[in-house]
């Protein structure tokens, strides 16, 4: 029985295995990005005031957050950072009592996002490539080369990391100063749905513009080359 055990993981391949997590891993982002927004209409439509329903909905981030730390669902190595940020949005959202302030409260943690990308510059390794590489690893697992060799004896793949870190940093800060404009600018009961929206926008966008780079870069050949003996 062990032995048939084994031949059956053997035979499976890599991408089918991981498929079901990358599919839990979808769906609660899109829990996370939906769900404290859509609760914040359906309280608003129910009659409740709207700095109840922002309070709502920033208890919904954190308990939402703070169950995918508990089960493991998110990337391990940064869900206590994920954590913090939530926690630290609900506990602005206790504080103020402005309905404005607690909208902007969006563009402070993204601005924070921000900061943390340009500041892992000077880490041992850019985000990018620490939340990159587990997703390429698995699907180029069979390939012979190792991203921690890339690391040490190719500076073309460090520059890859490094530039599309600080494009994401960038981003991010960009992010943050227009939600602030948001928030301040336009009618309350429509800036939470602007700033949903601006969020799918820019993080589809920036996928685009990094898979770009990235093949412009030759991030792909540089994977799939024979390593030099």
């Amino acid at each position: 029985m062990e032995s048939s055990a084994i031949r059956r993981q053997t035979d499976t391949p890599p991408r089918r295995r991981h498929s079901p997590w990358v599919r839990l891993g979808l769906l609660w982002f899109a829990f996370d990005l939906l769900a404290p927004t859509a609760l914040i209409y359906v309280l608003l439509w129910l009659g409740s005031g709207l700095y109840l329903a922002l309070l709502a909905s920033a208890a919904v981030s954190a308990i939402s957050t703070l169950v995918s730390y508990r089960r493991g669902t998110g990337t391990q190595r940064f869900a206590p950072h994920m954590l913090a940020l939530s926690l630290a949005a609900f506990a602005v959202a206790l504080v103020s009592g402005s309905d404005r302030f607690l909208l902007a409260k969006e563009s402070v943690l993204t601005a924070m996002v921000g900061f943390w990308f340009i500041r892992s510059l000077w880490a041992a390794r850019p985000l990018t490539y620490l939340f990159t590489r587990p997703l390429l690893e698995r699907r180029f697992k069979w390939k012979s080369r190792s991203w921690e060799v890339l690391w040490e004896h190719e500076p073309r793949f460090r520059r890859i990391w490094y530039v599309s870190t600080i494009m994401w940093g960038v981003a991010m800060l960009i992010d943050a100063i227009l939600r602030a404009v948001l928030a301040y600018t336009l009618p309350v009961h429509i800036v939470p749905a602007m700033q949903t929206g601006m969020m799918l926008v820019t993080v589809l966008v920036m996928q685009v513009l990094t898979n770009t780079y990235y093949v412009c870069a030759g991030l792909w050949r540089m994977l799939h080359e024979e390593p030099e003996a």
